[in-house]
């Protein structure tokens, strides 16, 4: 009786095995571009990814494609132009809550000159994300990666915050993030960049 039990019990575990295996590709599916959505990025001041700087293949990044956070538009990776910060955070990442405002403080300063944007990493609740944005007061756009999509690719995330540096010629550059203050992102860029900044503004 108890082998009959047994293997039937291994008889299921080998179709949900099997059933796990085909159907990966479709066990995720969030939708981060829906109608309300779009309304909540609008209302908390967060831009949609049509501001984010591309050019076909401009840089080191993987070609894979994201929606927009909240947004009407996908960018694909592979296709930012630097000199760019990319910025992957979650809505569960206590660095990434602490790290954001320091970024927005970058693009306030900074942001004609290097392009911020972030990319909401397996975050499967979007409207929490736009939330967790807007509570930070973050107004550069967000691509997001609900799924994982990136973990196909050649893009390692190992923790978050992560950084990538854009570079003007399109090398990339992975820089574990948790910056603390404005100087050291400040610090960071030029060093990753090649590039010179003005001195940070005092905060009023």
């Amino acid at each position: 009786m108890l082998g009959a039990r047994a293997a039937a019990l291994a008889a299921i575990a080998v179709l949900l095995t099997a059933c796990d295996s085909s159907s990966g590709a479709l066990a995720c599916k969030v939708d981060v571009d829906t109608p309300q959505l779009v309304r909540d990025r609008e209302a908390a001041g967060i831009a949609d990814c049509t501001e984010i700087p591309t050019e076909k293949g401009a840089s080191q990044l993987p070609d894979v494609r994201l929606h927009c956070l909240g947004g009407t538009s996908s960018v694909s990776l592979a296709d930012v132009k630097g000199p760019a910060i990319v910025n992957f955070w979650s809505t569960t990442c206590v660095a990434c809550l602490k790290e954001m405002p320091v970024l927005q403080q970058f693009h306030e300063q900074y942001g004609d000159q290097v392009a911020m944007i972030g990319v909401n990493f397996l975050d499967t609740y979007p409207g929490a994300a736009i939330d967790f944005a807007r509570m930070k007061k973050v107004t550069y756009p967000s691509a997001a990666d609900a799924c994982g999509d990136l973990q196909g690719s050649d893009l390692v995330l190992t923790g978050l915050p992560q950084f990538v540096f854009v570079k003007a010629d399109g090398e990339a550059q992975q820089v574990a993030g948790g910056i603390t203050s404005l100087d050291k992102i400040v610090t960071l860029a030029e060093q990753q960049l090649g590039i010179d900044l003005p001195a940070p503004k005092a905060a009023s």
